[in-house]
C-alpha cells in the first residue's frame, strides 16, 4: 500500500530536481521513494548495530593486551 505525502520546497529547487531526474530517465516521485528507502534503511541500520552491541555488552575479550602478545602468530 502506498500513501500519498505533501512536500513543500523552493520552486527553483523543485524545477532543478525534476530536471536532475529526466536526465537520469527517472521521475521526481521515483527518486523520492529511492531517497526515502535509502534515508529509512540507515536508521534500521543503526538500530541493528545498538542490538549487537546490546548483545555483546557482557563479553570480556580477556585483556589488556601488550604490543607482543597482540603481534603473536
Amino acid at each position: 500500500m502506498t500513501r500519498n505525502i505533501t512536500l513543500n520546497a523552493d520552486e527553483t529547487l523543485i524545477e532543478r530536481a525534476r530536471a536532475r531526474a529526466r536526465r537520469q530517465h527517472t521521475t521526481l516521485n521515483a527518486a523520492f521513494r529511492t531517497w526515502l528507502a535509502s534515508y529509512a534503511a540507515v536508521e534500521g541500520v543503526a538500530v541493528a548495530y545498538d542490538e549487537v552491541m546490546a548483545q555483546l555488552h557482557d563479553l570480556v575479550a580477556g585483556g589488556p593486551f601488550d604490543r607482543d602478545t597482540l603481534n603473536e602468530r
